[in-house]
């Protein structure tokens, strides 16, 4: 017989084997060894199931950590996509995180959205401008140098401004137009935008669009704006302004502005909208009798 005296496993055993009265030494030192070989295969076994749950912590971790670096892109039902960084769905409409911030996102409608889908290289976007970072004297800058350059009354950008997005630089649409003028992707990247919510680089692509606009449509400011708002290709169609009641609305509260800031600046003066469009030189006739009665008609149309 054998006495066993056994620790706490897997601490160890104090004392493993003792031979009984008048079993061999041999005998005893065999299941001795066999003992200290199952004790030192229990401990190995410890170490490597701790070794396991360790990767897999690891593993866990740096999931997680490339999960957080990861952007994604939302595929819009218009056949645009959203960069963003993730996104979280709020009753019927979905806000994508366009950085890592919480204050920077836009909300799309969430029937808008196909699927998402992650982004294996994201790149970090460039900050977008807030109202705050950009006060009145660096816009009034801004639209005056896009104003000098393309030959455009600056008072008509800011009206254009105040249509397009309310004068919010981050101001992105459900059909995916974006920045303070509301560049498409496909006319921003046409104009050689890189970032469209850049407020410099959004206005003078903007104005740019317009300036060509103005010259495909000799100067008729109403086909311009309304180019701009619908696309040429739906002014090619209807041979003039389009019967949607977004444009004609655009149009109207573009062209109201417009005639509101000149009527502050010169009061009781009349003023073609043509003219003050394109300043100096300008090949508009367009009168401002026209613009306003265009204006009105425009505006009963689109109530």
């Amino acid at each position: 017989m054998l006495t066993v005296l056994t620790g706490s496993p897997p601490l160890g055993f104090t004392r493993l084997f003792v031979p009984a009265q008048g079993q061999s030494a041999d005998g005893a030192d065999t299941l001795v060894c066999l003992a200290v070989l199952v004790y030192f295969g229990w401990e190995i076994l410890i170490e490597m199931n701790l070794l396991y749950k360790a990767w897999i912590v690891i593993a866990m971790a740096t999931l997680a950590c490339l999960s957080a670096s990861a952007a994604e892109m939302a595929h819009l039902r218009n056949g645009f996509d959203i960069r963003h960084q993730h996104h979280e769905l709020l009753d019927n409409v979905t806000r994508l995180y366009l950085t890592s911030t919480l204050d920077n996102y836009v909300d799309v409608p969430t029937a808008e959205i196909l699927e998402f889908e992650e982004v294996d290289s994201p790149t970090a976007p460039s900050p977008v401008p807030s109202l705050a970072l950009t006060p009145a004297a660096s816009l009034d800058a801004v639209v005056s140098a896009a104003s000098t350059r393309n030959n455009i009354d600056p008072d008509l950008i800011f009206s254009m401004i105040r249509a397009e997005s309310g004068f919010n630089p981050a101001a992105v649409s459900p059909k995916g137009a974006q920045g303070l003028m509301q560049l498409m992707p496909q006319t921003a990247a046409h104009l050689g935008v890189q970032d469209a919510l850049d407020p410099a680089a959004n206005v003078e692509g903007g104005t740019r669009y317009l300036r060509e606009l103005l010259e495909r449509y000799h100067y008729d400011v109403l086909k311009a704006l309304a180019a701009y708002n619908a696309g040429p290709e739906r002014v090619e169609q209807y041979q003039g302004v389009p019967p949607y009641r977004e444009t004609r609305v655009y149009i109207t509260r573009v062209i109201q502005d417009f005639n509101r800031k000149k009527s502050a600046q010169r009061v009781g003066q009349s003023d073609s909208i043509g003219h003050q469009a394109l300043g100096q030189g300008s090949k508009a006739t367009t009168t401002s009798k026209a613009s306003r009665a265009s204006a009105a008609q425009l505006a009963k149309t689109g109530s």
